[in-house]
């Protein structure tokens, strides 16, 4: 079993930054595919970025391509999203996600594990 903890949320005015935590514990972190996705009210979760195991490979949804970075420190089972130029549309629920199953898994919106989110709101 893995367990997932996020932390770093809060109330940020358009264009700032903020930056993300999830911090695992449980089963083996190193080899886990780690993914950040968010839920808006009224809307779908929505994928928003994911890494690999070794931190190499990373995929970002388009609406946050160039503002968002996803990074993991494997010594610190953690892995982070940095926020950066947000806006008012970026405001939701943020869930850190994690699976074996590889990238596709988590881009296909689906992981085995989940953290109990925490809140970003961008305010005009």
């Amino acid at each position: 079993q893995v367990q997932l903890v996020e932390s770093g949320g809060g109330l940020v005015q358009a264009g700032g930054s903020l930056r993300l935590s999830c911090a695992a514990s449980g089963r083996t972190y190193s080899t886990l595919y780690m993914g950040w996705f968010r839920q808006a009210p009224g809307k779908e979760r929505e994928f928003v970025a994911s890494i690999n195991w070794s931190g190499g490979t990373t995929y970002y949804a388009d609406s946050v391509k160039g503002r968002f970075t996803i990074a993991r420190d494997n010594a610190k089972n953690t892995v982070y999203l940095q926020m950066n130029s947000l806006k008012p549309e970026d405001t939701a629920v943020y869930y850190c996600a994690a699976t074996y199953s590889g990238s596709s898994y988590l881009k296909s919106g689906h992981a085995h594990y989940w953290g109990q989110g925490t809140q970003v709101t961008v305010s005009s």
